[in-house]
């Protein structure tokens, strides 16, 4: 695969693959795993421009909340609730 996007965005990216299935992480959590602490809204805006979903498993990353958050991948929310629930999870 071979990704086009900032060094930012490619990091993010990057760094989702790693998220095992069956597992979320909040975007504050991935602005944290890739040395940009304060960055949580910069990481969703990058994992809102994912060229890949789900194959670059996007649909992992929640809101600090709990509640889902966006979804840019083809079905928007319900595709992402659906591959949540398709890993066993169930999330607000």
């Amino acid at each position: 695969m071979n990704l086009k996007g900032t060094k930012f965005q490619l990091k993010v990216w990057n760094y989702l693959r790693k998220i095992p299935k069956g597992k979320v992480k909040t975007y504050k959590d991935v602005a944290k795993a890739i040395g940009k602490p304060l960055a949580a809204r910069a990481v969703a805006n990058a994992i809102g421009k994912n060229p890949y979903p789900p194959k670059i498993p996007c649909h992992r990353v929640i809101r600090s909340d709990g509640s889902l958050g966006g979804y840019s991948g083809k079905g928007g929310i319900q595709q992402k609730r659906y591959l949540l629930r398709s890993e066993k999870l169930f999330i607000k």
